[in-house]
């Protein structure tokens, strides 16, 4: 999927700079990295609150035209408020060709419901990683990865080093093979259950014992 923001330099910083744009409906954002130096901009803030709703925005190399010069980049960050749908600021990393970006992207989990750990065992699909770093040219970037659970069966697992990356991706590890997700058995699901229950009781004991 492809994206594309309009933009403007600005050259106003500051608290009050910053609650102005808001005002007037736009999200103070700076683009960095690279060779050149940092670049103060504003968006469209409906546009960006749109795209940061799509999965994909985040692990997609963005074209920013800036007062229509082309600037290709990553989202390396957003501020949101904390209970308003109002974005606050956004982070840009520039892109180019030639030289390999990180990036972390989703996992999509497929097939966990027809797995025979699950299907016929009784178990539960459990996640380790929802996402995953990746290292590879800006045009190979993936939107995501996916990992089939199709073979899984009770107490089996799926490590990084089984997952399929397109040509031209690697990931990012840290340290040893890390489990992705794994078929856990129905006792273990159980056990998870009620120590979810217990946990959930007690507040609610300790509000009791103070009302007394």
């Amino acid at each position: 999927m492809k994206f594309q923001l309009e933009a403007r330099k600005r050259t106003l910083q500051g608290s009050g700079a910053s609650r102005r744009l808001r005002h007037a409906n736009r999200v103070p954002a700076i683009v960095y990295g690279g060779t050149a130096a940092p670049l103060m901009i504003d968006l469209d803030h409906n546009g960006i609150l749109l795209n940061l709703r799509k999965e994909a925005f985040g692990s997609s190399v963005i074209t920013l035209m800036i007062d229509g010069t082309r600037q290709d980049a990553i989202l390396r960050d957003s501020q949101m408020h904390p209970w308003k749908p109002l974005v606050l600021h956004c982070d840009f990393l520039r892109v180019d060709a030639t030289h390999a970006i990180n990036q972390t992207i989703p996992l999509h989990f497929l097939n966990g419901d027809i797995a025979p750990g699950v299907k016929l065992g009784g178990g539960a699909v459990a996640p380790a990683m929802n996402e995953i770093e990746i290292s590879c040219l800006p045009q190979d970037l993936p939107a995501f990865i996916e990992v089939d659970l199709k073979d899984l069966e009770l107490g089996d697992s799926i490590h990084v080093s089984q997952l399929a990356f397109p040509d031209k991706v690697t990931p990012v590890l840290a340290g040893d093979d890390q489990v992705v997700v794994s078929i856990i058995a129905p006792k273990v699901v159980a056990e998870d259950l009620e120590a979810a229950d217990e946990a959930a009781a007690e507040p609610a004991a300790a509000d009791d014992e103070k009302a007394d």
